[in-house]
């Protein structure tokens, strides 16, 4: 019964007695005033109330001992808070716990006889005029409220609106009200509203020097509480909870003897053994009255709740176990017992911390006055940034070297981020999926480099000669034929390939510069986070160039010029790989054949043909119907002109050309076959002399040319020799042609074109080209890039926002060094 009055004097414990008697009131709070006891503990609320109101003001993460008031909507959260503030301010009428947190920091000022109300600015630390209207208290909760959701467009936010209220009959405590859990949105709000109210308190609940205050109606059981779930997530073991059931006068009806009372009271299987909650009842009514009549209604209650349980109930109830739990003067005096027992334990840990955060922010004061003064010594700027963007340049050449640093799984691409993120996509003419070693793996760097270099070696072997129709080989192959010359098989083969070639591989040679292109313009954002990094760990501030937005733009343009003029050069380079590869003269997809006779020999022989008469090769679709089976043995047709002595033929010779030229026809060849061929003059040893006079121990091939298997055979008769097989010898010669010029571009040229035309400039002349690009100007042009319109007024007014936040931890450093020496 006594302690349930305690609330009307002020938080401090007093005898009985004294608390009914005016005079005694007046003379316990002069006594309190001069109580040694409660001013520290008053000096140590009004310490933390201050830093609690930095820490909002400058988004400071301080491990501030705090109460956080959770529960259902119609939970009675308001009502307690109104309750432990002794006055009433409309706060249900407004639902400010459905929108937006609320800090109220409650300040026992006995000189404050009316209430006092301040609302601390938004974004600021300051604190506005007092408020002594409790209507107009609701008014301004709603108009901030409304205010920041408007600006936002959200239904809810996790900002605070920080009241402090000063009054005699309010304690020193400070409760975080949050917005209460709801299963439905309500109209006109997104129906993600109560997910989003879940989250954002159990977000402002989570940190552990936070203490929860749940609340929960008695009409509720335990075993189907709805939100019971939710505070076990946050607290598992409710070792920082306190459970408070309230509306606790609806259930009374229903006790009939003591040990229903006890068991209820005592929430065993549920809460754990070591979990007490309190038991409070509040007025329930809202009419408007005088604060000193709400407070004594709630005194009121509370008187009425124990005689019940007294009276009212066969046997009473365990007065010693559960007598400091029940009532609303009983939760208020632990609240604040609690919290002063909190910021005492946390007082030193804190002073340590404000101790560091001063240091922190005084060096962060001297580098934005160094910066300031920077914008006025050229010479200085210039050394600083040549610094920087010479780290920067071997942090680049670091990663392309290979590099661990940073974490390639945040930093890395997978081969399909890579693709996505250039826009460039699938290979061009590549219809298969193309998937490189490790292209689940996310590299960047070198390593990224060669996986690019990788892919398109898969992509230029999956793409094969594509087929060409009859009449462009008759086109190709006739104008050959046309021209006199012993190649026309050959050349026509030849230059079906070189067209395929430029046509399909120069795209992906151009796919290729881009993708790697992409890879190198990627580093300078790993660069700079390594260089972030590089001087965090060794403490190097000196050369730190952040908030130079203008040298930072011109840094990374200069960086993106210089690897677009890389993969400009070497599309130039592969280019000109590829027109050589292709040419007509080149040798270098002969060498085998000369050299050694390879695989390719059998479709680079010449092709001769009778000079008594015209050839016909057979390229349209009839002669497919015509049997050709075993046409390699079967010898061809010879009229009496041509009979020659059997075994003899074979030793026919005649002169290939070194380098044979489409536009020189080998007259001489093609004379000795027309005078042997035509005239019938087959003498074996006038055949050998002649031989032997023109070509030396080259052998001619007999009339009858074998190539790939298949016979082409040529006519010097009317009718001539038609073969079948001719277009698809043709076709199978491009192909061959075709995959060795594919081998030769990517073996031997490609590849060792684009390390050297890559990789090779940015280790060694990357950090020459941004110095020429962003130092070789004079100094006006230069500052151009440091001292921008409003740069300089940028920089003066985040030094006047560092001041200001200095000089306020500064201010809570001293007082908790006074508070730390009262401990």
């Amino acid at each position: 019964m006594a302690n349930s009055n305690s609330y009307l004097t002020t938080p401090t414990k007093t005898p009985s007695s004294r608390r009914n008697n005016p005079q005694s009131q007046s003379r316990m709070q002069s006594s309190h005033s001069q109580d040694p006891a409660a001013s520290e503990s008053r000096s140590r609320f009004e310490a933390y109330s201050r830093l609690q109101a930095a820490a909002v003001a400058f988004g400071e993460k301080l491990p501030i001992p705090e109460i956080v008031a959770i529960g259902g909507q119609s939970d009675g959260k308001s009502s307690l808070l109104e309750a432990l503030l002794g006055f009433r301010f409309n706060v249900r009428e407004v639902e400010m716990g459905t929108r937006r947190p609320l800090i109220l920091q409650m300040v026992h000022d006995v000189s404050a006889l009316e209430p006092r109300c301040r609302f601390q600015d938004e974004d600021s630390e300051e604190y506005g005029s007092p408020i002594v209207s409790a209507t107009a208290v609701a008014d301004v909760i709603r108009s901030r409220t409304e205010a920041l959701l408007r600006k936002t467009k959200t239904a809810v936010s996790p900002k605070p609106i920080v009241m402090r209220a000063e009054y005699a009959h309010s304690p020193n405590l400070t409760i975080i009200d949050t917005p209460g859990f709801v299963l439905k949105a309500k109209k006109g709000e997104p129906e993600t509203t109560p997910d989003e109210i879940l989250s954002m308190v159990k977000t402002l609940a989570s940190p552990p020097h936070r203490i929860l205050l749940f609340l929960q109606q008695s009409s509720v059981e335990w075993c189907s509480s709805l939100w019971l779930d939710a505070v076990r997530e946050i607290d598992s073991s409710f070792r920082r909870t306190i459970v408070v059931v309230s509306k606790f006068d609806n259930r009374l009806k229903e006790f009939n003897d003591r040990g229903e009372v006890d068991r209820y009271l005592s929430a065993s299987g549920y809460l754990g053994e070591n979990t007490r909650p309190y038991y409070v009842a509040l007025p329930k009514d809202r009419s408007t009255v005088s604060n000193d009549e709400f407070r004594r209604q709630i005194a009121q209650v509370d008187t009425e709740v124990i005689r019940h349980l007294r009276e009212g109930v066969k046997g009473g109830f365990d007065e010693e176990k559960f007598r400091s739990h029940i009532g609303f003067g009983s939760l208020r005096d632990f609240l604040e017992s609690e919290l002063q027992k909190r910021y005492k334990d946390a007082a030193p840990a804190t002073l340590a911390l404000l101790e560091q955060r001063c240091s922190e922010v005084t060096d962060d004061v001297q580098r934005m006055e160094m910066k300031i003064q920077a914008t006025s010594d050229v010479a200085h700027l210039r050394k600083a940034a040549m610094l920087y963007t010479a780290s920067i340049s071997n942090h680049v050449g670091a990663l392309i070297d290979g590099a661990a640093n940073p974490a390639p799984e945040q930093w890395g691409k997978t081969t399909e981020e890579e693709r996505r993120e250039s826009g460039i996509g699938s290979w061009p003419g590549v219809c298969l999926d193309t998937k490189p070693p490790n292209a689940v793996l996310r590299l960047y760097g070198g390593a990224a480099f060669e996986r690019v270099i990788h892919e398109f070696r898969c992509a230029a072997y999956s793409i094969e000669c594509p087929p060409v129709s009859r009449e462009k080989v008759a086109n190709i192959l006739l104008a050959h034929a046309g021209r006199g010359g012993g190649r026309g098989v050959t050349e026509a083969s030849a230059e079906i390939a070189r067209t395929a070639a430029r046509s399909w591989l120069a795209p992906l040679l151009d796919t290729a510069c881009d993708r790697l292109a992409f890879v190198l313009g990627s580093l300078f954002e790993i660069a700079l986070e390594r260089n972030l990094n590089q001087n965090s760990e060794y403490e190097k501030k000196a050369e730190n160039m952040d908030g130079y937005v203008g040298f930072h733009a011109a840094l990374r343009n200069c960086y993106g010029r210089f690897v677009k003029n890389l993969a400009k050069q070497c599309k130039q380079l592969v280019r000109h790989h590829l027109d050589s590869v292709t040419s007509p003269y080149s040798m270098a997809c002969y060498e085998m054949d000369y050299n050694q006779g390879g695989a390719f020999g059998s479709y680079y022989k010449p092709n001769q043909a009778s000079g008594s008469g015209s050839f016909c090769f057979e390229l349209s679709d009839t002669g497919r119907d015509e049997p050709m089976k075993d046409q390699e043995n079967i010898p061809p047709e010879k009229s009496k002109a041509q009979e020659t002595t059997p075994g003899k033929g074979g030793e026919t010779c005649i002169t290939v050309p070194e380098t044979p030229s489409p536009d020189q026809p080998c007259e001489i060849t093609y004379g000795l076959i027309k005078k042997e061929i035509g005239n019938g003059n087959h003498e074996g040893g006038g055949a050998r002399k002649r031989v032997a006079r023109m070509g030396g121990s080259r052998n001619i091939e007999p009339l009858r040319i074998q190539n790939g298997g298949g016979g082409l055979l040529f006519g010097n008769t009317d009718n001539g020799v038609k073969s079948s097989s001719a277009y698809s010898e043709i076709c199978s010669s491009a192909a061959q042609h075709f995959a060795r010029i594919r081998e030769v571009l990517v073996e031997r040229s490609v590849t060792s074109t684009l390390n050297s035309g890559f990789l090779t400039p940015c280790r060694d002349r990357l950090v020459v080209a941004l110095g020429v690009d962003l130092f070789a100007v004079n100094d006006e042009k230069f500052m151009d890039m440091f001292v921008a319109p409003g740069a300089i007024d940028v920089l003066q007014n985040e030094r006047q926002q560092l001041q200001k936040r200095q000089k306020i931890l500064q201010s809570c450093l001293t007082e908790f060094k006074t508070v730390s020496r009262s401990l």
